[in-house]
């Protein structure tokens, strides 16, 4: 049965706790939304799922349930016995609990993490192994979203979906079409590496405490052939010409550059396509 806030507050409660605003803790307490998330992502026997920030568990008792394999990554300590006494039991050969930050540093995934995906998966004789294919499914905190879905999708192809709660203005630049203010660095790359698309938003009532903001789930799925094969000289190119989105193309890479077929130096960044500007990274700039 899924964790209702009754069950969130008492687990809480149990422990002497409150939701951390220092952390960004609001956690889900709607049964209809944390359907809709695992409807999206499918989780199932032959499944590795990463789930960062799972809060007293109510989305990892439903991936569980599921039958896919489950590493969390919980950044607060105060709730390791909550997770390890209500959520661990439920499928103790298949869940794996750690206790850190998930990231190392802004561009780093927490190397613990990286050798919980590859021990979760098939024995192989690469050394070190390759990573297994493995879903994202979380509620992410708002501050840790943006970094970790950058690096997961530029750095790690083994992470083949991503189904995440984040805020709604995030949402808005991972899915932008060219033409307006949200469309931009973050929403380009994203859209270059994987099929982006919105699953749902959801009010600031669907969690405890309530936010200030909504919320919105995005799926990512990974495209079998992505837009460039250098995602990391693509961002580079993006931050630049972003980086003076008020400026044309022409003054940000000079006049005398020879610019693909189809883009005039006249243009402003957010005119083009995410084809165009994966071309642009291809600039010897």
């Amino acid at each position: 049965m899924a964790q209702t806030l009754t069950d969130i507050k008492a687990l809480l409660d149990s422990h002497g706790l409150r939701p951390k605003h220092s952390l960004g803790q609001n956690f889900l307490h709607d049964a209809n939304q944390m359907r809709r998330i695992l409807a999206a992502a499918a989780p199932g026997p032959t499944d590795i799922v990463l789930e960062v920030g799972p809060g007293t568990g109510a989305l990892s008792e439903w991936i569980l349930e599921a039958g896919a394999r489950l590493i969390a990554v919980e950044i607060d300590r105060d709730l390791e016995p909550i997770l390890r006494d209500r959520v661990a039991p439920l499928a103790p050969d298949r869940f794996e609990l750690i206790v850190d930050d998930v990231l190392e540093g802004k561009h780093t995934i927490n190397p613990r993490v990286i050798e919980a995906l590859r021990r979760a998966g098939p024995a192989s004789g690469s050394t070190p192994p390759a990573l297994p294919p493995f879903k994202l499914i979380a509620n992410l905190p708002y501050h840790v979203a943006s970094p970790l879905l950058a690096n997961l999708v530029t750095d790690h192809p083994a992470m083949i979906l991503a189904v995440v709660m984040i805020q709604r203005e995030v949402a808005d630049r991972l899915t932008a079409p060219p033409g307006g203010k949200d469309y931009g660095p973050l929403g380009v790359l994203m859209q270059a590496m994987c099929e982006v698309d919105r699953v749902a938003t959801l009010s600031p009532g669907c969690f405890w405490p309530q936010p200030t903001i909504d919320s919105a789930v995005v799926r990512l799925r990974r495209r079998a052939a992505p837009l460039t094969d250098d995602p990391a000289r693509l961002a580079a190119t993006l931050h630049l010409v972003f980086g003076q989105r008020r400026k044309q193309l022409g003054a940000i890479l000079g006049r005398a550059t020879p610019l693909p077929p189809g883009i005039d130096p006249t243009w402003r960044a957010e005119r083009l396509s995410v084809e165009q500007l994966v071309e642009l990274s291809r600039l010897p700039l």
